[in-house]
């Protein structure tokens, strides 16, 4: 689990050390990456990553930014969200939660697992194993 105890960016050590752990090898562009993504708890989408990563000098494209994405959720560093059908955000928070998703403003906000109870699951097809249950509860602001 990471330790988000500091507001700021993880140091550089820790974020080398974090993508070592998981097997991620390392690169300027995945570093600064992690660095934006890792600093707090926080949904954001690849464009949100793009934009904070290159704020100040553009170095990073976003064919990297969507790479590194896929490669952090492949080695775990990262959830994966699919609000809908035109929108994924990712998740620097890979505790078992579940999510609000406001159709309205775009806002994802975590729900703790504790206050959903999820009871009658169907059979699961034979030869699988559940690999684990996210639900996204849908809201819109009052007219």
């Amino acid at each position: 689990m990471l330790d988000y105890s500091s507001p700021q960016n993880m140091s550089l050590d820790k974020v080398t050390e974090l993508l070592r752990s998981h097997g991620v090898s390392l690169t300027q562009q995945r570093v600064e990456i992690a660095q934006q993504l890792f600093a707090q708890p926080q949904h954001l989408s690849a464009e949100q990553i793009l934009t904070l990563v290159n704020r100040k000098h553009k170095r990073v494209s976003k064919a990297t930014v969507y790479n590194t994405l896929a490669l952090f959720v492949e080695h775990g560093l990262l959830r994966e969200v699919i609000v809908d059908p035109s929108k994924i955000v990712y998740d620097s928070n890979l505790s078992a939660h579940h999510h609000f998703y406001n159709i309205d403003t775009g806002l994802l906000q975590d729900i703790p697992s504790e206050q959903v109870t999820v009871a009658n699951l169907p059979t699961l097809p034979e030869g699988t194993a559940a690999a684990g249950i996210e639900v996204i509860i849908r809201v819109r602001n009052n007219a």
